[in-house]
């Protein structure tokens, strides 16, 4: 691994205190991503999981996520899981979330959940793993047998024009108002490193296949995320 690898595979590590610094100014900024919160109902859309099924949402943060799981499967049972202390305590506070089980914990490690689920959304969460492939691991164990998962993620590193959309974006939109919103912390210009370190399109579609998940195919968003943004869709073999 190249010493800029070791760097970034550090600054995953420390992501989640990054998160804790921002949590309380988190969802003012999200609230500004054109389709964000349509986006991420659109992911959970495509899960395909039962009505009153048995549901995950991993990394959920601020549970904004959460409430997308919420709208589109409302008799559903959903557990809420982060890394940040601080993330959760906003998720909990949420009236349109109460009655969700919020745990704290590791997605790198996340055997102390029962397990069993109909689905997992995954949102803005793999490529912050330091491992992704152990964590790949952990989670197909969550999902019972046909359970399906979908990575709702960032990926430009196959297109060149994603690239340079998402550097612009990043450098005149979105550090610029990390920086007035939360100047203390270094998350949004990790954010920017981060997606373009990650995995292209098929080379995540592999990294899955390689995990054990079948039937993988990647759905598109709408809008100038397009060609950024995708729903990575799959399941755990029945």
């Amino acid at each position: 691994m190249t010493d800029q690898g070791v760097a970034l595979r550090t600054e995953k590590r420390q992501v989640p205190g990054e998160f804790d610094r921002v949590a309380h100014r988190y969802d003012r900024l999200a609230a500004l991503n054109p389709g964000y919160g349509d986006h991420l109902r659109a992911s959970a859309g495509r899960l395909g999981a039962p009505a009153d099924g048995s549901l995950l949402d991993l990394c959920c943060g601020t549970g904004i996520s959460t409430l997308a799981l919420r709208r589109e499967y409302p008799h559903a049972r959903i557990t809420g899981m982060d890394a940040s202390a601080e993330m959760l305590a906003v998720a909990r506070d949420k009236e349109e979330l109460a009655g969700i089980e919020f745990v704290h914990g590791n997605a790198m490690d996340p055997s102390e959940l029962p397990g069993g689920y109909d689905g997992i959304l995954m949102a803005y969460g793999i490529r912050n793993m330091p491992d992704a492939d152990r964590c790949l691991a952990g989670v197909l164990d969550l999902l019972r047998p046909g359970g399906s998962i979908c990575f709702h993620e960032y990926s430009v590193a196959d297109s060149a024009w994603s690239r340079a959309v998402w550097n612009g974006v990043s450098m005149s939109v979105i550090i610029p108002l990390g920086f007035f919103t939360s100047p203390r912390s270094r998350i949004y210009r990790y954010l920017r490193r981060s997606v373009l370190d990650f995995d292209g399109v098929q080379e995540f579609e592999g990294r899955l296949s390689r995990a054990g998940f079948v039937d993988v195919r990647t759905e598109p968003t709408s809008g100038w995320q397009r060609g950024i943004l995708h729903s990575f869709v799959a399941r755990r073999p029945s």
